[in-house]
């Protein structure tokens, strides 16, 4: 069989449609789009429709999306513009959110910030009491990701927005996994900030959005020109715009059939694990209230003892099935993901981890291949026992 590409989390193939709608603005709509001239005002015409485009798709004003490069950009933009403007040093988060988060939340204590990490509990979620409990006069802002990128559990923003609102506390959400899985709307949601990728969903790489609620205090921290109202600084990335509305707008249009075909392939990688691993597996976070399109997965031998996630890995790759162990930012290190850890594995199981991310364009087939390749690797890491 051709490559089986299970780590969609990690990216996302550009859709074809998307990448004819990008193809213009590299070779003959390709003035800047803050030049003067025709050429530039033509680009500027195509970003501002796709500003709006994006904007509805998540219930926002065109005026409050901003054009990053994507979602650890707009990561940072979104809790160094708060922390700055209000001069309140603490950001209630997660010690599970994706290191665009937690770096960020890290970096600003050299400037007194002091980040108060909330215990997630098994499934991965935070409660509303819990931010509720936390608050303070001193309190900057919440940030917590709408679904998890290693192990897909969905937080309850809608509950905590609510707290947030009625404390005055902006509140910010990495739905980097979510937009284009779920139904994803500011106003439904309550987030004061939002931050997107493009390449997470079938769009191009290097393009991201930060929505920001109008009148939430906030200051930029990307300087050098008047782009975007001033708010971040740079030659606008026209093609790259121009793509993520256009994914944005097809994963919206597909979004429910896509959900229904996450759960068929997600039930038959299941049933299947069932028959030939036993209790010799496991499937980490909410598998019930996740999303379908992240399963993490430890195995482990008869003795309980999770086997080297790594080599699985590797050995799966030999196969032809890339897998992964979490996040791709944080692919190579040797300790173990702080995701699992923090919901309470311990570190020979949560090293003994993969997680397969599916996508539109898998199949069925590619699932009773993996499940016939995963049996053959797993026999041929532990050969004194049968798989």
């Amino acid at each position: 069989m051709d490559t089986v590409y299970f780590d969609h989390a990690a990216t996302t193939p550009v859709d074809a449609r998307v990448f004819d709608a990008m193809k213009p603005y590299f070779t003959e709509h390709y003035g800047n789009a803050n030049s003067p001239h025709g050429m530039g005002n033509s680009a500027k015409v195509a970003v501002e429709e796709a500003r709006e485009t994006i904007a509805e798709m998540i219930g926002a004003e065109p005026a409050e999306i901003i054009f990053t490069s994507g979602g650890t950009e707009s990561d940072n933009c979104a809790i160094k513009g708060v922390v700055n403007a209000t001069g309140k040093t603490e950001v209630i988060t997660s010690p599970l959110e994706h290191h665009a988060v937690l770096h960020t939340a890290e970096a600003l204590k050299r400037h007194g910030a002091k980040p108060v990490y909330l215990e997630p509990n098994s499934k991965g979620l935070i409660t509303a009491k819990q931010v509720e409990e936390a608050i303070n006069d001193n309190t900057a802002m919440v940030s917590l990701m709408h679904v998890n990128n290693e192990i897909g559990s969905i937080n309850p923003l809608k509950e905590i927005s609510e707290v947030c609102n009625e404390h005055n506390i902006p509140f910010h959400s990495d739905t980097v996994q979510s937009v284009g899985k779920l139904p994803v709307d500011v106003n439904e949601l309550g987030l004061d900030f939002l931050s997107i990728s493009g390449h997470k969903i079938y769009g191009p790489k290097g393009i991201g959005v930060l929505y920001m609620r109008h009148a939430t205090p906030w200051m930029p921290w990307m300087h050098g020109g008047s782009q975007e109202r001033r708010r971040r600084g740079g030659t606008l990335n026209v093609p790259g715009i121009i793509g993520l509305a256009k994914a944005m707008e097809l994963t919206q249009r597909e979004m429910n059939d896509h959900h229904k075909h996450f759960t068929k392939l997600r039930k038959k990688l299941i049933n299947g694990l069932d028959k030939k691993f036993g209790d010799r597996y496991q499937i980490n976070g909410d598998i019930e209230n996740g999303v379908p399109h992240i399963i993490n997965i430890s195995f482990m031998d008869s003795n309980g003892n999770g086997i080297d996630g790594e080599m699985l890995i590797l050995n799966l790759d030999v196969e032809n099935i890339c897998v992964s162990n979490g996040s791709a930012c944080t692919s190579g290190a040797m300790e173990p993901s702080h995701v699992l850890t923090g919901i309470g594995l311990d570190d020979k199981i949560a090293n003994s981890s993969i997680r397969l991310s599916l996508g539109k364009q898998n199949t069925l087939e590619e699932i009773d291949y993996f499940l016939e390749k995963i049996g053959v690797v797993v026999e041929r890491m532990m050969p004194t026992e049968k798989v």
